[in-house]
């Protein structure tokens, strides 16, 4: 390596000399070095430049690929729901009669509380009733009267009879006899129907059970004052046949073609929900309750155990036959809005589709719709809020990923 370097001039005086400057001698090995660091520098900077700029375009495009919404795509299940239609209903007794007293009085003594089983004309309770015996006792002696004035009346018409053949009397005398004897005999059956309602007005003194079953109710105690009919007194006692029940169920009007009688249905109540209970459908309604458009239907279900209550609710499951054209969709792919409900549905292109469709059935997480969709749709699920006809959206499975900063 040459580490300096020498000038000769010629010397004033004819003679050569050798000249060094020290301000002159530069240094190779610095020179070189500042190349490089410059070189260096230019590079790191185009590099920095140019992984800028990359990722940049990577942060654009996955900005621009976020900006597009990820749906998740379900498809409509074909076939109606298996699991039944889910109402509540309302147990009653097959038959229950509220005892209501017909005489005025007081309870002289009550025999069958509240659950109490009881046959039919046994005796539930004796009302004492003072008035009415006075009445009958009066009755009895118009009744004596009655007998006594006919008797006689009778008897004299006879006789005047039996002179009208010597001429003694007047036809005009004889008829006013019998006439009369005829009256008397009017007044005396009416007397004796008088005794009679009396007689049966007395026996509703005693209060007995008009079918076998269980008092479910009694509303009185001894002593109590009794006044008679439905007006004015409240029911004494109630007696219920619990031994089948009576379940009312209000169906839909759209379901009501699918509920004939002999339909099956499953029941369950609050006290016993570990038990299913089977009922049938026995008669129906025929009319639609404009207030609720619902329609009343009965069942009947056993109740020989005695497990359910008449007055309780129960849930009732109907077992309605498979519609293989209806389709499902989960609840939370419908949109509603002013124009109704609707789905938003992928095209080829995977741009959104809004279609109008009619609910048939609400069954909680299960929507199943009537028309206006079909089994080879893809529906979005969870649609995202404003979504509109031709927007175009990505499918949850191939969603990009966010880039990673390098």
């Amino acid at each position: 390596m040459i580490n300096a370097f020498s000038l000769t001039l010629p010397s004033p005086r004819g003679r050569g000399f050798k000249y060094q400057d020290g301000r002159a001698q530069v240094s190779v090995a610095l020179v070189l070095s500042v190349l490089a660091l410059t070189a260096t520098a230019v590079l790191t900077v185009a590099h920095g430049l140019t992984s800028r700029n990359a990722e940049n375009e990577r942060l654009k495009a996955w900005t621009e690929a976020q900006a597009i919404p990820t749906v998740a795509v379900v498809s409509p299940a074909a076939g109606g729901n298996v699991s039944g239609l889910e109402l509540p209903g309302r147990l009653e007794a097959h038959a229950q009669a509220p005892i209501f007293a017909r005489v005025n009085g007081y309870l002289k003594r009550w025999t069958s509380d509240i659950g109490t089983p009881v046959k039919a004309g046994q005796l539930l309770a004796e009302i004492e009733t003072p008035d009415l015996d006075q009445q009958l006792a009066q009755a009895r002696a118009d009744l004596a009267t009655a007998e006594a004035d006919a008797a006689l009346a009778v008897t004299t018409a006879k006789r005047w009879q039996a002179l009208l053949a010597s001429n003694t009397v007047s036809r005009q005398d004889v008829d006013e006899k019998t006439g009369f004897a005829s009256a008397k005999q009017a007044a005396l059956q009416s007397a004796r129907a008088n005794v009679e309602r009396y007689a049966a007005l007395k026996n509703f003194a005693r209060l007995v059970a008009p079918f076998d079953g269980v008092v479910t109710t009694r509303n009185t105690d001894v002593g109590a004052l009794i006044n008679a009919g439905t007006g004015a007194g409240q029911e004494l006692f109630v007696v219920s046949d619990v031994k089948r029940l009576r379940v009312y169920v209000s169906v839909p009007q759209s379901y009501v073609p699918r509920v004939p009688p002999g339909t099956q249905a499953s029941l369950k109540v609050p006290e016993h929900p570990d038990r299913s209970y089977t009922a049938t459908v026995s008669a129906a309604a025929g009319a639609v309750d404009a207030a609720s458009g619902t329609s009343l239907m009965q069942l009947i279900v056993d109740n020989a155990a005695g497990q359910l209550m008449p007055g309780a609710y129960a849930g009732v499951k109907l077992d309605l036959p498979r519609n293989a054209a209806s389709l499902t969709i989960p609840a939370s792919a419908l949109i509603f809005d002013a124009k109704g409900a609707q789905v938003a549905v992928l095209d080829a292109g995977n741009r959104v589709v809004l279609k109008p469709v009619s609910i048939a059935r609400d069954l909680g997480k299960v929507i199943e719709i009537g028309a206006g969709l079909a089994a080879e749709d893809r529906l979005i699920d969870n649609p995202p809020d404003g979504i509109a006809n031709g927007d175009e959206v990505r499918i949850a499975a191939s969603a990009p990923g966010k880039p990673k900063a390098g």
